[in-house]
């Protein structure tokens, strides 16, 4: 399958606002939108998937560890390090981050029951065990937070399968943080 990076002269009409916002944004084209261009839909229902996860309750260590946690089960080799770039300029602890990429224990019991309750649900296709349920409630966590790491997992979807179709390239900024599994 062979996918093309459009750029603001080759891009269908209606994904050119939505690059320019993307361009204004980042300083670049992030070659994942260049991808999604192809259908302005889903560039535009990624875009504004991404907005919203960023609008939950979830602080700057909790959206890296829904997305990361994600983006690690899926083996995603664009949005692993490209959330790692993200992460470090959200300021998120560096423990945090690499213990995400490497599948070790988080620093914090809460970060740990939300990582194991996203992975839960990713591996069990929305499915959580009354035990799941009850260690990420006794967290601190509530019915308003699995519905937000759907919103996380509706984003990632999207971008992690593009990923692995396209075979998109790592863009510049974040090819210092290649990972594999």
């Amino acid at each position: 399958m062979k996918f093309e990076l459009y750029n603001l002269d080759t891009a269908p009409a209606k994904s050119k606002p939505l690059l320019e916002d993307s361009l204004k944004a980042f300083g670049m084209i992030p070659s994942l939108h260049a991808v999604l261009a192809e259908s302005p839909e889903t560039l535009e229902a990624y875009k504004m998937l991404h907005e919203l996860f960023q609008k939950t309750s979830f602080d700057a260590e909790e959206l890296t560890v829904v997305w990361m946690t994600i983006n690690v089960e899926h083996e995603c080799h664009y949005c692993v390090p490209a959330h790692t770039g993200i992460a470090h300029m959200m300021n998120v602890d560096n423990a945090i981050i690499e213990a995400l990429r490497n599948r070790t224990e988080l620093p914090t019991a809460k970060l740990q029951a939300l990582h194991l309750t996203t992975l839960a649900l990713v591996r069990n296709r929305g499915h959580l065990t009354d035990a799941e349920a009850a260690t990420f409630f006794e967290a601190g966590y509530g019915n308003r937070q699995v519905l937000e790491i759907l919103l996380g997992l509706s984003q990632k979807l999207i971008s992690n399968y593009t990923n692995h179709l396209a075979e998109t390239p790592i863009d510049e900024p974040f090819k210092k943080f290649v990972w594999n599994r």
